[in-house]
């Protein structure tokens, strides 16, 4: 298994030269499969999944088959997932997408694909920032009596994140444990209820939500794009290789429990949504809300009238907590490719340097910068958070998200072909031809429904989008001008594990 030879281990006494490469170093062991998972669901922010998004593809997608979306897209991103991990047992770098594109398709296109990484992710981060300062904003309001802006409120978040991600990883993986099981158990809660009650007064529709025919009606792009979005981050998993427990097992079994989880909560909590509706009348109820500006209401009503009345309000303080937990989650994962694309040499190897904690806190800082740049020019425009820094950063990482997936595929393919360190025709070439072209019909459906995605006019749309060409071009043409040393593109196939 490939692992970069860049020195001593953090803390071993290596001579008085090894200092400054030992600073650069992340604690190795310190999260398992368990902390693994609970950072890839932290960054779905379930409650803001369901709560935030469901709403869209019930109204504007295609109705009461939306449940069936979030299985299709499950199994989607699986067969994505297993070239990726087929691929993650010869590159144990926290550079993930960098490193994996580099592996096969070179180092420029490597870059490129860090660039549109890092927008992606820093997108999604930002438009959690814009929905959190909203939500802490009411809360502020109606339980402390503090009327300040939706910025206030995002501004001083990103200070407590920064001293997160400047502290030991282990602190945030129990941290983000502790609030996605909190989010979590309420709409299982209200789930199992409903199951058990045989659907609420309209019954379980099946072939209504799940069947094919009813699965095409209205709008499934869109219903699709919103599902695809509520499944980004499952492959930060890579991010953690260095950090991880035997990464070879960790990483895959994190993955695949990370789909696995993801796509079958979804597809249940929802189900139990439209079934409290009903899938002939979940459609206008969602459109009413839209309409209304009252998005959140979709779910939130379910939950008050299934519940009780105490679940509205531990609910709304629990979407803060989600939305909490998945910029935490995303401060993590931008963080690791900083701090890889330091080693590297592709950005400035200061962001490479590490704490005694051993956590990246140059990358940290930076990563706060980041955050702080996209989100303050839509506080000084007065803009609102919900219907622009959301819905635009919400389309924009889609996008990325749609092309980091194809350009990896694309890289397992040509590099297994290359190296013949794995036989597996189903693993290394299958799989991935399949995700292809999954991955190209969603990214047409994307593309049609982009101004829907983003709540835009059409010039918006478009400058949104070759935001997305435009990063990720810039990335290749800075593989081009920092070569590096070459160490990340070789094989060292008499080491490598099969």
């Amino acid at each position: 298994m490939i692992e970069q030879s860049a020195g001593p281990e953090a803390g071993q006494d290596a001579g008085p030269h090894a200092e400054p490469e030992s600073r650069t170093r992340l604690r190795k062991g310190a999260v398992g499969v368990t902390g693994m998972v609970f950072f890839v669901l932290s960054a779905q922010a379930p409650l803001t999944g369901v709560a935030g998004t469901l709403p869209i593809p019930l109204g504007l997608g295609n109705g009461g088959a939306a449940p069936a979306v979030y299985l299709v897209v499950g199994v989607m991103v699986g067969l994505f997932a297993v070239g990726f991990i087929a691929m993650s047992r010869h590159v144990t770098d926290a550079g993930a997408f960098y490193a994996y594109v580099t592996r096969g398709l070179g180092r420029p296109l490597g870059v490129g694909a860090s660039q549109a990484a890092i927008l992606c992710y820093s997108a999604t981060q930002a438009a959690l920032y814009g929905l959190y300062g909203v939500v802490a904003q009411g809360l502020g309001q109606r339980y402390l009596s503090l009327d300040l802006p939706w910025w206030a409120w995002t501004l001083a978040t990103m200070l407590l994140v920064q001293a997160l991600g400047s502290l030991n990883i282990e602190l945030g993986a129990r941290l983000l444990a502790v609030l996605v099981v909190a989010e979590t158990s309420v709409l299982l809660l209200f789930a199992g209820h409903q199951l058990l009650s045989g659907g609420g007064p309209h019954g379980l529709d099946i072939a209504g939500s799940f069947a094919p025919s009813a699965f095409f009606t209205g709008a499934p792009g869109v219903a699709l794009t919103f599902a695809i979005g509520c499944l980004l981050g499952f492959e930060s998993t890579a991010l953690y290789a260095k950090e991880a427990r035997d990464p070879a097992r960790t990483v895959p079994r994190a993955t695949y429990v990370s789909v696995a989880v993801i796509s079958l909560f979804f597809a249940l909590v929802s189900w139990m949504i439209v079934s409290y509706y009903g899938v002939d009348r979940v459609q206008g109820a969602a459109l009413d809300a839209l309409r209304a500006g009252d998005a959140t209401s979709v779910v939130l009503t379910p939950l008050t009238e299934t519940l009780g009345g105490w679940a509205g309000d531990v609910t709304q303080i629990l979407l803060a907590s989600s939305l909490l937990a998945g910029v935490v989650a995303f401060h993590n994962g931008i963080n690791r490719y900083f701090h890889s694309l330091g080693e590297a040499g592709v950005l400035p190897r200061g962001l490479a340097r590490t704490n005694r904690h051993g956590a990246p806190y140059a990358a940290s800082l930076a990563q706060t910068v980041l955050a702080a740049v996209l989100v303050v020019p839509f506080a000084l425009a007065g803009a609102d958070p919900v219907l622009t820094l959301l819905t635009w950063g919400g389309g924009v990482s889609v996008l990325a998200l749609m092309l980091l997936y194809l350009l990896t595929s694309v890289s397992v393919i040509v590099f297994f072909r290359r190296t013949r360190l794995d036989g597996r025709i189903w693993h290394t070439m299958l799989a991935p031809l399949l995700a292809i072209a999954l991955l190209c019909g969603a990214t047409v459906l994307a593309l049609r429904n982009f101004t829907t995605l983003v709540s835009a006019s059409g010039t918006t749309a478009l400058i949104l989008e070759l935001t997305v060409v435009a990063v990720f071009a810039g990335g290749v043409l800075l593989g081009h001008l920092r070569p590096g040393d070459g160490a990340e593109a070789r094989t060292h196939e008499g080491s490598e594990e099969s």
